[in-house]
């Protein structure tokens, strides 16, 4: 049914009720109509699902379990929109699975498993790490915003010396005598790229060969010597011999650089940079907190083997 403004309502009905009553005066009035039902309530987002002993177990419980396999991007999904993209049977292992561990946990409970010196240390080691993580996250993960991640790439290449790199493509083949075939044959006009799509035995043939951008350090020495002593558009006049096989060479393109590109060099600074910001809070927590070392004692020497004491010689007679 098509819905209107409630203001468009009162409007038609302010308008068509005297028409109404002059066209049909003795009409007695209409019942009133029923009243509109009321709206259902809406859907639990975290429903429960099952019951142990009377403690629920709910979505959200169950999804939670399957959180660590999924990747990044579904991590923050709504249970409920997960829940209609598991498999049901995978679903119902992961409810199956969380029903047998809160019974274990019950079971755990009755028989005062926490008052175990064991289970106390665990639960003092667990809480000392969670303490100690979250401390690391909270003081950290701010920190590596996007603009610092950028900021650091820049200092990194002004500080980083000049290095030259090429952009070249080639073709890989198990022997000499058909890489020469292979530079003859585009010599002759023959076009690299799809000579590297049915022809090379390395995969960056399906891409016509194409290395991208590499420093000469990064190729073994043969290969780079080859390549960095080519100008763009030249083609090896030689085959050019690795341990991975023969090589026909192209180079498309040079340039001087002072390290990647920051897409490229992200995820690395990243994680560098994690490192050094966990460092720096650690040096600070130290430096912020009264340290004592006692010097274990000195370990006593392990007694050396029992020296046998020879029996007394028989008595003469």
């Amino acid at each position: 049914m098509a819905r209107f403004p409630l203001a468009a309502l009162l409007l038609a009905g302010t308008f068509l009720a005297p028409l109404a009553h002059a066209q049909a005066p003795a009409r007695p009035p209409a019942a009133a109509p029923p009243a509109a039902a009321a709206p259902a309530p809406a859907a639990d987002p975290n429903p429960v699902l099952a019951r142990v002993d009377g403690q629920e177990i709910r979505l959200q419980e169950v999804i939670a379990a399957a959180a660590e396999a999924m990747p990044a991007e579904l991590r923050n999904v709504p249970p409920q929109v997960l829940r209609t993209m598991l498999p049901p049977e995978v679903f119902n292992q992961l409810l199956d699975r969380a029903i047998s561990d809160r019974a274990m946990v019950i079971a755990a409970r009755r028989a005062n498993v926490q008052d175990d010196p064991e289970f106390q240390a665990r639960m003092r080691a667990f809480e000392e790490n969670a303490l100690r993580d979250t401390l690391l996250r909270r003081e950290v993960l701010p920190r590596l915003t996007d603009e610092a991640l950028r900021a650091r790439h820049a200092r990194d290449q002004a500080a980083a010396p000049e290095q030259e790199e090429v952009r070249a493509r080639h073709i890989l083949v198990a022997n000499e005598a058909d890489a020469r075939a292979i530079i003859t044959q585009i010599q002759g006009g023959a076009n690299f790229e799809e000579v590297a799509r049915s022809r090379s035995t390395d995969p960056a043939g399906r891409n016509g060969g194409d290395l991208g951008f590499f420093a000469r350090g990064d190729m073994v020495p043969e290969f780079a010597n080859a390549a960095f002593a080519l100008q763009p558009g030249q083609l090896s006049p030689n085959p050019v011999r690795t341990q991975f096989g023969w090589h026909v060479i192209r180079v498309e393109e040079r340039r001087t650089t002072r390290g990647p590109a920051f897409e490229e060099a992200r995820d690395t600074l990243r994680q560098r940079m994690i490192e050094e910001e966990v460092n720096a809070v650690i040096e600070r927590v130290r430096g912020a907190t009264r340290i004592e070392r006692v010097e274990a004692p000195a370990a006593t020497p392990a007694p050396g083997p029992i020296q046998a004491v020879p029996p007394p010689p028989p008595a003469r007679r």
